[in-house]
């Protein structure tokens, strides 16, 4: 007799984060656990070859083995890059330091 394992599959989206929970052989896999979850019909938008993955929040791999209680991630792409978007906000920051105390008219 196979001992069983539980596993939450988590995608997030924008407006919320969708958990599946699906019950599997003891040693399943991440692969396993995303097939068997069928998140992939819902949500076809979902590529495995570039959609990272974790398990709370460890980057893994399609054929991690899972134990039970695990938290699976997929992960969904960034939309823009947080190093240009600190850059471009500190360059912003300096350009309203150099007019500080200036006026655009004279007397």
């Amino acid at each position: 007799m196979a001992d069983w394992i539980t596993v939450d599959l988590v995608y997030p989206l924008k407006e919320k984060q969708e958990i599946f929970t699906v019950r599997l052989p003891e040693g399943a896999t991440i692969a396993q656990a995303i097939e068997s979850s069928e998140i992939l019909l819902k949500y076809p938008q979902i590529d495995l070859s570039k959609n990272k993955l974790g398990v709370f929040s460890k980057l893994s791999k399609l054929d991690t083995p899972l134990r039970d209680k695990d938290r699976v991630e997929i992960y969904r792409p960034l939309i823009a890059d947080p190093k240009e978007v600190r850059k471009q906000r500190a360059a912003e920051g300096k350009a309203m330091k150099k007019g500080a105390g200036e006026t655009s008219g004279e007397k």
